[in-house]
């Protein structure tokens, strides 16, 4: 009898035979984490300051979502679009070249109205906030650059254009230094491996290459604390060949701080061939419709936006995450949706999935080793700069698990959990248990939990 209840005391001691055993180390290092962020190009930040009648209050509010660590998401980088004269939906971005001088050796009359679409409010604002990455992007050069005199539909940039279009890329970096604004990552590019019926200019691999030795001398002895990125090409499989060309080129190479590839020709399935940072510098799903939800098999939920993160943070070894849109109107992929018109704004699932990562993952925090053979889980890890350590858990089963996660790296007090999911938004919950180097929590089905480690 007593032999039988010292099994018994056993099996009940035993974890459940579908509890995920993982593993966590905390004192390795993978990649550092430059941040996450967004943009509001295209006329899309002057909405926010109330073109279409959001009011002050609501102004602040959205603000604080978009760029509060302590109240919304804290997204840590801005990128701005550099002027272009047509979008695809709303008015267009002042440029700061109107007119062609009569040359590519002709002075040029630049023109600055100190507001940029709303973007000049928005860089202040973000700064306020201590946002310190101010990511400048080009989706087109001038018209009279370009081989089809136009900024939209394609097109190349003329070879004798080379220097005056890099003068006025500075010249841009430097209107926003006026404004009490560093620009720290400056792109020339946008797609350029796509043409588009907006603003757009095709680039290849070569003619990246052979612009990058230009641009890059002409930052160097501008006096600008500016680095370079390159090439945001619309795919992150295409960003491939622009990479490899520049790693084969010492000058271009020389040049570019900072790799930048979009993914919207489908989930990122490779690290780019690099050593340097690499950001996934644009990405929204695809939908005609604005979508709230969390987990309705549309492809455009927060459940979606949660995976794509965890993928090209592990798959990608991206450095940095940057969403397309903040904030827009009518069917947005964005991750808010403004009234048009009016004076409110509602929320999409899709924010608080990015959120999850970027309120918790800051800045400087570098990615740590996890043991995971459950392919139901995908789970990523990181310690910050201030010694907080965060674990981000994907569940994409239909049913509830338990995980149990070996960590090595200190001995913790009870850490916090919180859930997001179709009822909740990075809400605290009694899920998770600590007993000196075991974790041992809860996993709700189809939901992200994130756990931050004192």
């Amino acid at each position: 009898m007593l032999a039988l209840t010292s099994q018994a005391a056993a099996d009940s001691a035993r974890p459940p035979a579908h509890l995920a055993r993982l593993g966590i180390d905390f004192r390795a290092e993978l990649q550092p984490i430059d941040g996450f962020g967004f943009s509001m190009a295209f006329q899309r930040a002057d909405l926010l300051h109330g073109a279409r009648g959001l009011g002050p209050a609501k102004q602040r509010e959205v603000l604080d979502l978009l760029l509060s660590k302590e109240k919304g998401a804290g997204l840590s980088i801005l990128r701005l679009g550099i002027g272009s004269s047509t979008d695809r939906v709303y008015d267009h971005m002042p440029t700061i070249l109107p007119t062609d001088p009569g040359g590519p050796d002709a002075t040029p009359e630049y023109v600055w109205d100190g507001w940029d679409g709303g973007q000049v409010w928005l860089a202040k604002e973000a700064k306020a906030y201590g946002v310190k990455r101010f990511y400048a992007d080009a989706w087109s050069a001038p018209a009279f650059m370009k081989t089809n005199g136009s900024e939209n539909d394609g097109g190349e940039l003329l070879p004798a254009w080379r220097q005056a279009y890099a003068n006025y890329l500075v010249k841009y970096a430097k209107f926003y230094q006026r404004e009490g604004i560093g620009i720290t990552d400056l792109g020339f590019t946008n797609e350029p491996d796509w043409t588009a019926t907006y603003a757009s200019m095709r680039f290849t691999p070569q003619q990246a290459v052979d612009f990058l030795k230009v641009l890059g001398p002409t930052v160097r002895t501008s006096g600008l604390k500016t680095e370079l990125v390159c090439c945001d090409a619309a795919g992150w499989d295409r960003q491939v060949a622009f990479t490899e060309a520049i790693e084969a080129d010492p000058e271009a190479d020389k040049a570019v701080r900072t790799i930048t590839g979009h993914r919207y020709s489908g989930a990122t399935t490779v690290p780019q061939p690099t050593g340097k940072h690499v950001w996934m510098s644009e990405w929204s799903p695809d939908g005609t419709t604005w979508n709230e939800n969390w987990d309705d098999g549309s492809g455009y939920d927060g459940l979606t936006v949660a995976a794509d993160i965890q993928n090209t943070l592990t798959v990608g070894n991206a450095n940095a995450y940057v969403y397309w849109t903040g904030a827009s109107l009518g069917a947005t992929r964005g991750l808010i949706q403004l009234a048009d018109p009016g004076d409110d704004y509602r929320v999409s699932k899709r924010y608080w999935a990015l959120a999850a990562f970027s309120r918790f993952i800051r800045p400087g925090a570098v990615r740590v080793p996890v043991t995971n053979a459950d392919p139901a889980l995908s789970v990523t890890a990181f310690r910050n700069t201030d010694g907080r350590r965060v674990i981000e858990i994907l569940n994409t089963a239909t049913t509830e698990k338990s995980a149990e996660f070996t960590l090595r790296g200190g001995h913790d007090r009870q850490p916090d959990a919180y859930v997001t999911d179709g009822t909740r938004s990075i809400t605290p919950a009694d899920v998770v248990s600590t007993r000196g180097t075991t974790l041992t929590t809860r996993l709700a089905p189809r939901a992200l939990t994130t756990i931050v480690l004192d």
